[in-house]
């Protein structure tokens, strides 16, 4: 008999009471609507949500887990501040992630990764028309989750799904550095041709360049005068 027979376990119809606080809060941060470095009060969350303080902590668990919030002995849980060295080696783990990516996905069907590929670039092209930032950000995050995945590996699916959450928090600072969104627009169109061409050494030499490029483009933003730069300072919370 096997540990787990028979043992009056339940469907499970929905998500747990933490994992959808844990996706509300992600959305938050990932938005732009909990800034970073602020603090997050507890008491003051619990009453937002309705829920007792224990799934509440359990969501923040998680998301301290993620990289996403961070927690201070005897302070409490504040929002993570991405430095610039964090800048730097979010885009350097995402070139390794994707170069490795590119290289699978070459290897079994690139047309049909191509054909993936079609749909974000396109809402990306809309976005761009509109001169929707935002909705540009999650077309450019969707891209590349699709690359990865793409590439059937659980593992790299699992290591991109933690970066792009640091860098849906970056992505709304690149809108600023993108003038002209049709600049993302085209980088995108011309790597998804170099994979649905086959094409590995232009379409790794295009995932490096686009990831230098955001890096160049954040670390400059961030220099502007009047740039808060690496530091931010904590919004009250409670204790």
């Amino acid at each position: 008999m096997t540990l787990s027979r028979d043992a009056g376990f339940e469907p499970l119809s929905r998500p747990s009471t933490p994992e959808l606080i844990a996706e509300r809060l992600r959305e938050a941060i990932t938005r732009g609507r909990l800034a970073p470095g602020q603090q997050l009060g507890e008491a003051s969350l619990a009453t937002q949500f309705e829920v007792s303080r224990g799934p509440l902590r359990e969501a923040m668990q998680r998301l301290v887990a993620e990289g996403l919030l961070r927690s201070e002995r005897n302070r409490g849980i504040f929002v993570v501040e991405l430095t610039d060295d964090d800048v730097r080696d979010v885009y350097q783990a995402r070139k390794t992630i994707e170069r490795a990516a590119v290289t699978e996905v070459l290897r079994g069907d690139p047309g049909a990764a191509a054909a993936r590929l079609r749909p974000p670039v396109e809402a990306m092209r809309v976005a761009a028309s509109r001169r929707d930032g935002a909705a540009a950000a999650d077309a450019d995050q969707e891209f590349h989750e699709v690359l990865v995945d793409c590439a059937g590996s659980p593992r790299l699916d699992r290591a991109m799904r933690t970066l792009l959450s640091e860098t849906r928090i970056l992505l709304g600072e690149l809108e600023e550095a993108y003038p002209d969104l049709r600049e993302q627009v085209t980088e995108h169109v011309l790597l998804r041709k170099a994979i649905g061409a086959g094409d590995e050494a232009v379409a790794i030499r295009l995932i490096e360049e686009h990831m230098d490029d955001a890096v160049r483009r954040l670390l400059a933003l961030r220099a502007r005068p009047g740039s808060t730069g690496d530091v931010v300072p904590d919004s009250p919370g409670d204790p």
